[in-house]
């Protein structure tokens, strides 16, 4: 876990320096902080015998172990400045997810999680909330869903890693993402590890396999406990 703390940390400095404000230009929402970010992420990762798939710069480097990062997942939140976005790491070792960390840059809070290890956020471990009435839900969305499924309140934060966190150490019930709204996996893998060891489940509705280093797989999934997300299975997709 000590070199996707580095990164984080590294990455935090990019952020607070504030000297990559604006769009890229190179392709709709990229960010100038994207960028410099990226820059960073493969320069700790790759130099440490890492294979990194990012967000921003596709497959880079070599070896057993890959990380799919997102360097700065929430950028529009972060260029507008919202205090909800992060840098999302995730550790995946011969197919298998091991690892995850997802940091709030604005706010330093830090959520890590190793498979068999259970889950935290700044060293204390968390839960999922154990909810089981999805009409006493609290709900975050990602995309805009095309009909009520009966939730108490919702909230669109705008970083699904960080979303998937706060369903994880209990703020949220669930995150959905709907149809039409799909994820790559630099944006949910990070939170998936995290969940997965706080107790929640993850799925892709339609029941394929979420965790993929394959940049072009894209998922609209859900995140919660086990017995909401058995009811959103009986639902449907949004």
């Amino acid at each position: 876990m000590d070199i996707l703390r580095t990164c984080a940390l590294e990455i935090d400095d990019v952020v607070r320096s504030g000297t990559h404000a604006g769009f890229s230009g190179r392709r709709p929402t990229q960010y100038h902080l994207d960028l410099a970010a990226d820059e960073v992420a493969l320069r700790v990762l790759v130099g440490a015998g890492l294979r990194v798939v990012s967000e921003e710069s596709g497959v880079t480097g070599h070896g057993d172990y890959t990380v799919v990062v997102d360097p700065i997942d929430g950028s529009t939140n972060c260029d507008h400045g919202i205090p909800f976005y992060a840098t999302s790491l995730a550790v995946l070792f011969q197919g298998q997810l091991v690892a995850g960390l997802v940091r709030n840059q604005a706010t330093g809070t830090m959520y890590e999680a190793e498979l068999g290890g259970g889950a935290t956020r700044d060293g204390t471990a968390i839960h999922v909330s154990g909810l089981t009435l999805f009409s006493k839900s609290v709900v975050a969305f990602s995309g805009l869903p095309s009909r009520h499924l009966g939730w108490s309140q919702y909230r669109a934060l705008g970083s699904a890693a960080l979303e998937i966190c706060l369903v994880a150490d209990g703020s949220l019930d669930v995150y959905m993402v709907a149809r039409y709204s799909t994820l790559n996996p630099w944006d949910y893998l990070g939170g998936l590890a995290v969940l997965r060891e706080a107790g929640g489940v993850g799925v892709d509705l339609e029941d394929r396999e979420l965790v993929t280093d394959d940049a072009e797989t894209r998922r609209p999934i859900f995140a919660a406990s086990g017995e909401l997300v058995t009811f959103l299975r009986d639902a449907g997709t949004i």
